[in-house]
């Protein structure tokens, strides 16, 4: 069963008499346990729905549902599965008190893995769950693989008790499922003979796996589970020759790269970021692979649309890995608008310096990046840094933190997003002077 939050006037669910707080108990005499259940079920011209309304009474009703209309319901949240490892890397157990409460939730779901590209490990997933999958044909799932040898798994994720993933994606992969997969790469623990081994396992999957990332182990001064060793220069070239070297295969046996390394290997390594051919359609870019190629494609694009902003200055707020690669980006903005860009880099106060991702500052950090800062007519910080509701990693609201400073500030994924939202920013600069 699930209950209805909210109904849409004019859609059939309203039409049918359904209000917030109706329980939704089968579709064609099939119990309904979440979201997926009802899309999937609901999803014939026809059925037959059985509701228990909030007055107690029950109705069951014969829905004739034409093709594209939406039942204009929405459902209370699902129960999210909770993840039963403790991998030495995971970033929960890195974190310190008072942050958003959401953070502490670990997540392990595969149904979130279908429906929003969140990582699940599947080592929760029961028979009944692979069966599920496969007759909703919740296809690509985003895997956490980590390592294919079940004892190198058991290790990574500190759970004895962690199914082995081969057979678990073997059995999906019969039914048609297919995958992206992830593996956060610890040295010593699943580079070298592990990840070589990691890697041909998912090759033998054929085309079921559609890409594989390598991601650099990230931790935190907080991350008291990790006892592996620290991911250095030497150890991000070393797993970027593999990436290369299987890429290479893909390339020449099946047409794309398959194998990506994330942009913070290459940061890491000194080595150079790929162009945009490089990633195809960025099939993982949210996993932080081809995130700074798109990033400058997308200014590269979007500079012929900015307006001229002569004279006024603007802040640029970012981490450490990013600060490197912005004042080509810098340049091209400066160019295009006339405005003068400075570049104001900071450490994470919260995290500490091993964590220089963008999107992990919080707001003391950009506090004390714009203190006493009087000289700017705008200041940008990355939009990765709060999320949906406005709110940054500490618990700070993004609207509080602005209302700090003496000029605008405004939160930006690419710079052009901002710049180019005339009047309500080019306009209101150039009438600052």
């Amino acid at each position: 069963m699930v209950r209805v939050a909210a109904v849409e006037d004019g859609q059939l669910g309203a039409s049918l008499g359904i209000v917030r707080g109706t329980e939704l108990r089968a579709v064609n005499g099939r119990a309904i346990e979440d979201f997926l259940d009802w899309e999937f079920l609901t999803a014939d011209e026809t059925f037959t729905v059985d509701v228990r309304q909030p007055d107690g009474t029950e109705h069951s009703w014969t829905v004739a549902r034409p093709e594209g209309a939406s039942m204009g319901l929405e459902l209370e949240p699902p129960t999210i599965r909770r993840c039963a490892n403790r991998c030495e890397f995971c970033f929960i157990e890195g974190l310190p008190k008072g942050l958003r409460k959401p953070l502490y939730i670990r997540d392990d779901d595969y149904r979130l893995s279908f429906a929003y590209g969140n990582f699940a490990t599947l080592s929760n997933v029961k028979e009944r769950d692979i069966a599920r999958i496969i007759e909703y044909r919740l296809s690509p799932l985003y895997v956490s693989v980590h390592a294919t040898p079940w004892e190198a798994r058991k290790v990574l994720l500190n759970n004895p008790r962690v199914p082995n993933i081969i057979e678990q994606l073997t059995r999906l992969a019969d039914g048609g499922i297919q995958f992206h997969g992830q593996m956060v790469i610890v040295p010593g623990l699943n580079d070298g003979a592990v990840l070589e081994e990691s890697l041909t396992d998912l090759w033998n999957l054929q085309d079921a796996v559609i890409s594989v990332a390598l991601v650099p182990v990230g931790l935190t001064q907080f991350s008291h589970l990790y006892t592996g060793k620290s991911m250095d220069r030497d150890a991000a070239r070393e797993l970027l020759e593999i990436v290369e070297r299987w890429e290479k295969r893909a390339l020449a046996e099946r047409g794309d790269r398959w194998v990506y390394g994330s942009d913070e290997l290459y940061l890491l390594s000194e080595s150079p970021l790929p162009d945009a051919e490089h990633y195809g359609d960025f099939p993982q870019i949210e996993n932080g692979v081809g995130a700074v190629t798109s990033l400058r494609m997308r200014v590269a694009d979007g500079l012929s649309r900015l307006p001229r902003l002569d004279g006024k200055r603007i802040a640029i707020v970012t981490g450490v890995s990013m600060a490197p690669l912005m004042p080509p980006l810098l340049a091209s903005l400066t160019q295009a608008t006339g405005a003068q860009f400075e570049l104001l880099q900071v450490d994470n106060s919260l995290f500490g310096p091993t964590t220089t991702t963008a999107g992990l500052l919080v707001s003391d950090d950009f506090r004390r990046a714009l203190a006493g800062r009087t000289d700017f007519d705008l200041a940008l910080i990355p939009a990765e840094s709060i999320n949906e509701n406005g709110v940054f990693l500490d618990d700070t609201s993004f609207v509080a933190l602005r209302e700090e400073f003496p000029f605008p500030v405004f939160p930006s994924y690419d710079f052009i997003d901002v710049l180019e939202a005339e009047p309500a920013v080019g306009s209101s600069l150039r009438s600052a002077a």
